[in-house]
């Protein structure tokens, strides 16, 4: 098979008919979401500084925006269900937008936890929006369409974070965080005026849908399948490393490794650069050969990378680590596909909202944990646990039975 040319028909079918419009302004807005949450990282030096905090508290400022990013997407699935997605993105963005001027203005650490956290809830009503959206308009490539999606959101997270962090070093870090605000203005409104007013789904459900009590029998009954609650338990581990991985990476290069904050922030974004590639290729391996070889493929890299991180030592090796661990970027494209052709149309969104919630809830307490333990003067052991924990992870998809490789 050619690879060039199943990649043009891949492109032209994910933007024929029109589609090419809403998917850019989709996949866009949430690269520019990513961005502006993964810049947290990046300025949480310039956080301890400004109000004196310490590592577990810098860990728990980065929970309570992964807390705020799990709490709305429940209701925002609820919402996205009974209303339309075109809504619930364009409120999402402009309430981040919003966030983003309360943190930069902030000047009390309550004032920045409170702000955080609204920053983090604003987020979450987005994701399943955008979800449910993308598997109205491509029923036969959502791994693919989600894929690219996510791969846009690793663009922003590649690319936002250092120019926050050179607008930190030259101006302050209010500036380095300030400047996304105007772009999230602009694409709200371009949410707005782009996306349909109403897709297929919207008119077939109407704008009231089933009642509550239907609505949950039809996600309890989907949520009794098959494997269904087994991935979303490797969900959350992959969501409990990810967040701890990614609250502390730069910190702990500075403070571990001795490398600059500059040369910090420019491996942190190569680990979000890997995802742009690996995001698309991870949908299309769960759209051709299912889920239990995607995800087998996506996290047995990370698991060796995070090993031997503790280990590395100078720049080209923790550059060949970072690569490593940064497929595991690959691995919300595959599970989230899988969740959302394995729950009814009518209540896709409520269905994803109730794994996410729980899920990211309880995986929000990565940062804080990995922040613990890094007081306590074991920073290079704690990658060790999170190697742990994607290695079982990668034993337990491999001890699933055949059948559960069908996408």
């Amino acid at each position: 098979m050619n690879p060039v040319g199943t990649f043009k028909r891949e492109a032209r079918a994910l933007v024929g008919d029109g589609k090419g419009g809403p998917l850019g302004v989709i996949a866009g807005t949430w690269g520019v979401l990513l961005g502006t949450r993964m810049i947290y990282p990046v300025l949480l030096p310039y956080f301890r500084e400004t109000f004196a905090i310490s590592l577990t508290v810098a860990g728990f400022l980065v929970t309570i925006l992964w807390l705020g990013t799990a709490i709305g997407q429940l209701p925002g699935g609820v919402l996205t269900d009974r209303y339309s997605e075109r809504s619930m993105m364009a409120f999402s963005t402009a309430v981040v937008a919003l966030a983003v001027l309360a943190v930069a203005t902030a000047r009390t650490a309550l004032v920045l936890f409170v702000a955080t956290g609204l920053l983090g809830l604003g987020q979450s009503l987005y994701p399943i929006a955008r979800i449910t959206i993308l598997a109205n308009i491509y029923p036969d490539r959502i791994g693919s369409a989600l894929g690219v999606t996510m791969a846009t959101g690793d663009l922003g997270q590649t690319v936002l974070p250092p120019i926050a962090g050179t607008l930190a070093v030259a101006y302050a870090w209010q500036v380095g965080l300030g400047f996304v605000a105007p772009l999230l203005a602009v694409a709200a409104v371009a949410l707005w005026v782009i996306l349909p007013r109403e897709t297929a789904a919207d008119a077939s459900r109407g704008p009231s849908g089933g009642s509550l009590a239907e609505m949950a029998r039809d996600v309890r009954t989907a949520l009794g399948q098959e494997n269904v609650l087994f991935f979303a338990f490797i969900l959350f581990l992959y969501i409990f490393v990810w967040q701890a991985f990614t609250a502390l990476y730069p910190t702990y290069l500075v403070e571990q490794k001795e490398l600059s904050s500059g040369l910090a922030s420019l491996l942190f974004s190569l680990f979000f650069a890997v995802g742009v590639v690996v995001k698309p290729l991870a949908g299309a391996m769960y759209d051709r050969v299912g889920i239990r070889a995607a995800l087998v493929s996506i996290l047995a890299p990370p698991a060796v990378g995070l090993a031997v991180l503790p280990l590395a030592d100078g720049v080209l090796a923790l550059t060949a680590v970072t690569i490593l661990v940064s497929s595991m970027l690959g691995s919300g494209a595959i599970t989230q596909s899988y969740f959302s052709d394995s729950f009814p149309e009518a209540v896709r969104g409520t269905g994803l909202g109730v794994v996410r919630t729980a899920t990211m809830t309880i995986g929000a307490s990565g940062p804080v944990v990995l922040g613990t333990i890094a007081d306590r003067g074991y920073f290079d052991e704690s990658y060790w646990l999170l190697a742990v924990i994607i290695f079982v992870v990668v034993l337990l998809t491999l001890r699933l039975s055949g059948g559960s490789d069908a996408a």
